[in-house]
């Protein structure tokens, strides 16, 4: 009688449990791998940091501070080191957490402005690729034939270009500036999406209730869009999560390069390449941008990887 007793509350326990639709199945697969919330939490404080710059910030990050009032100008050298009076800092001595830059502007106040300015770089142009990528990697997959070799093949074209040598050349004909470095980072990341787009669509298409709708009349329209892409689009947001991590790179490359954001705007590439040669003299002005970048990076990385294993159908068993 215990045994059946038992048997049956586990039975009423596991009908009282409510099925999990995909998304639900993810997010509890993701929360289980210590790598990708280790990546959420990093991304996490970065969201915090750029919406919050203009409380944390302590000074303006494009004003030197000769131009500060009531700044002792005494102190207002250029590239001095970081100033933290709980670490011993003469309290007469103004604090600087990241000392000053080459232009005497408080550079702990540019790193945080920075990280506005580079997650708004990488959602921007992951945005407009993941959209363009997606309208063409959906009509070439659906609609096949000539379509489908016109689209690809141009994709290819792109491909066969290394992506930030591409980016680089569309900058110098659309000239210097951070918009024309969106652009062109935009341009060169839409065939890898239009090819994972066309992928999933070419696998969906195939299945039985696209055909049941196609049977009762569907038309193009309404199977590509509302019954095709809903279905297609969970691989681009792995996708687009690692993307986000190239594009922030190949940002801060074009700016180190100054071809991306223009002086006196506070973007990480920038700031490490007006200080490149002062490496030895003031390694805090290097490393500092150079740190903010890597760790930006490696929580999309993270998270992205955290996404991909989640999102994987074969690992549904495992939970």
């Amino acid at each position: 009688m215990e045994e059946k007793k038992q048997v049956t509350s586990l039975d009423a326990e596991a009908l009282s449990l409510r099925p999990m639709n995909l998304w639900q199945l993810a997010w509890r697969r993701l929360f289980r791998r210590r790598s990708a919330l280790a990546g959420l939490a990093i991304l996490g404080v970065l969201v915090f940091i750029a919406m919050t710059a203009d409380w944390l910030a302590p000074y303006d990050p494009n004003l030197s501070m000769l131009d500060v009032e009531n700044y002792p100008h005494e102190y207002a050298k250029r590239r001095v080191p970081p100033c933290i009076h709980l670490f011993g800092c003469p309290r007469e001595q103004p604090q600087h957490l990241a000392g000053l830059d080459g232009n005497i502007r408080d550079e702990f106040s540019r790193l945080l402005f920075g990280a506005r300015l580079s997650l708004i770089i990488g959602f921007s142009t992951v945005t407009f690729a993941i959209v363009i990528g997606t309208i063409l990697g959906a009509v070439s997959g659906y609609f096949g034939g000539w379509i489908d070799n016109i689209i690809m093949r141009i994709m290819d074209v792109l491909l066969s270009f290394p992506s930030l040598l591409l980016a680089i050349a569309i900058v110098t004909v659309l000239g210097p500036g951070l918009i024309n470095a969106l652009l062109a980072i935009g341009i060169v990341s839409i065939p890898a999406y239009a090819r994972v787009m066309r992928a999933s669509v070419l696998s969906v298409r195939e299945m039985d209730f696209i055909t049941a709708t196609r049977a009762i009349g569907g038309s193009d329209a309404l199977i590509l869009f509302s019954r095709i892409l809903p279905n297609a689009f969970t691989p681009l947001i792995v996708q687009g999560t690692l993307g986000i991590a190239s594009a922030i790179l190949d940002a801060a490359a074009l700016s180190f390069l100054g071809l991306g954001a223009q002086p006196p705007t506070p973007e990480w590439g920038s700031m490490l390449g007006a200080e490149r040669n002062q490496v030895f003299t003031a390694p805090h002005l290097v490393f500092l941008p150079g740190l903010a970048i890597m760790l930006t990076v490696l929580s999309f990385n993270l998270l992205g990887d955290g996404l991909r294993d989640a999102l994987d159908p074969r690992l549904a068993h495992e939970h």
